[in-house]
C-alpha cells in the first residue's frame, strides 16, 4: 500500500523504521515543524523527521493542518491508500480523513475508551494503572473516538516509568499496526466502535503537573514521578532551589512519630539514596537533579550537599 506517516516523537520513529522494512511504500512523511529547544534556542528536528532523512523519504512539515488548503491538495495529488498517524500532536480535518482509499489510522498508548488524548501513558502511570494497553483505530473527526481494529493488554511494571513503558507499548503497537494494514489491504478487516459509557480523558501535560506535594500517599508521589520522566519531570526544593527527582520507590520502615511530618528525610540508606515521609507510607529517592546540575543517584547528592535526617522539603 501506498503510505502517509504522520508521526513526531520517538516511539512514531521506531514504527517509521519498522514500516520502512516492509513491503508497503512510504510516499510522504508528515511531522510537526522544527522547534527551538534548550537555553541555546537550538533547532530541533523531531525523531520522525530524522528517520525519514535516514531513508531520504519525501517529508513534509505544515505548521497547521486543518483548514490547510495547500497540503490538503497535496495529499490528493499523491494519492495514499491510507494514512497512518503516531503521536502527531493534531487532530485531521475531515477534509483529510477522506482523502486515502482505506481512511486513516491511528495507533494509540491505551485501552481506548479509555485514557483518550495526549498524554494516555502518563495518566495511566498518574492513576496508578497496574496494566493498560495498545489500540489500533480509526480515526474520525471527534479524539480518539474511532472504531476499534485491535487492542492487546500490557502489564505495568513497578519501575515503569513513562519512557519504559512507551517502548513497551509501541513495540507492540507496530506489530499489530502490521497486521491491520494486512488485513486492510485484504479487505478482511472487522472493527469494533468504543463504548462511550466508559470513556476517561488524558490531558496534556503542564509544568505544574510535576509539582510534588508530600503530603499525599507514598504510592501517589511515586505515580507522579515516574509519569513526568521525561517532561516536565517532578519537582521539590532543597535550600530553597529546584530538585528533580527521577526515581523512586516505595518502602517500608518503621520509625519515631518525631520524623512523620511529610516531605521530611527520615533516613539515608548507604549506597542508593534518602528515604522521605509522606502523608501516608514512605519513599525512596533514588535518583535526583539538583538545579542547574546532572541527572545524579540521590546518594551523591546527600554526600555533596550535606543532607541530614530531619531536614524538611517543602510541600
Amino acid at each position: 500500500m501506498k503510505i502517509v506517516f504522520m508521526g513526531t516523537p520517538e516511539p512514531a520513529a521506531q514504527i517509521l523504521e519498522d514500516l520502512q522494512k516492509t513491503q508497503h511504500k512510504i510516499i510522504c512523511v508528515v511531522t510537526q515543524p522544527d522547534r527551538k529547544k534548550g537555553r541555546g534556542q537550538k533547532i530541533v528536528f523531531s525523531e520522525v523527521k530524522e528517520a525519514a532523512l535516514k531513508y531520504g523519504l519525501p517529508l513534509e512539515q505544515p505548521e497547521k493542518v486543518k483548514s490547510n488548503a495547500v497540503f490538503a491538495s497535496f495529499l490528493k495529488s499523491i494519492k495514499p491508500d491510507i494514512v497512518i498517524v503516531v503521536a502527531y500532536g493534531k487532530i485531521l480535518p475531515k477534509e483529510i480523513l477522506d482523502i486515502p482509499k482505506y481512511g486513516c489510522i491511528n495507533v494509540h498508548a491505551s485501552l481506548l475508551p479509555k485514557y483518550r488524548g495526549a498524554a494516555p501513558i502518563q495518566w495511566a502511570l498518574l492513576k496508578g494503572e497496574k496494566e493498560t494497553g495498545i489500540t489500533i483505530m480509526k480515526l474520525d473527526r471527534q479524539l480518539d473516538t474511532g472504531d476499534i481494529i485491535f487492542q492487546e493488554k500490557v502489564k505495568i511494571a513497578e519501575e515503569d516509568d513513562a519512557p519504559s513503558l512507551s517502548k513497551k507499548l509501541f513495540a507492540i503497537g507496530s506489530k499489530l499496526l502490521l497486521l491491520a494494514l494486512e488485513q486492510i489491504e485484504n479487505k478482511k478487516v472487522k472493527s469494533v466502535p468504543q463504548d462511550e459509557s466508559q470513556a476517561t480523558y488524558a490531558p496534556s501535560l503542564t509544568k505544574e503537573s510535576g509539582e510534588l506535594d508530600w503530603r499525599k500517599t507514598a504510592e501517589e508521589i511515586h505515580n507522579r514521578v515516574r509519569a513526568m520522566v521525561p517532561w516536565p519531570g517532578a519537582n521539590t526544593f532543597y535550600n530553597k532551589k529546584i530538585l528533580k527527582i527521577w526515581k523512586t520507590k516505595v518502602v517500608q520502615i518503621n520509625l519515631a512519630t518525631k520524623f512523620s511530618e511529610p516531605g521530611t528525610i527520615i533516613e539515608i540508606t548507604k549506597n542508593l539514596g534518602f528515604i522521605v515521609a509522606a502523608g501516608s507510607g514512605n519513599i525512596l529517592i533514588l535518583e535526583v537533579q539538583p538545579e542547574g546540575k546532572k541527572r545524579i543517584s540521590a546518594y551523591n547528592f546527600v554526600l555533596g550537599y550535606d543532607v541530614k535526617i530531619g531536614d524538611v522539603l517543602p510541600k
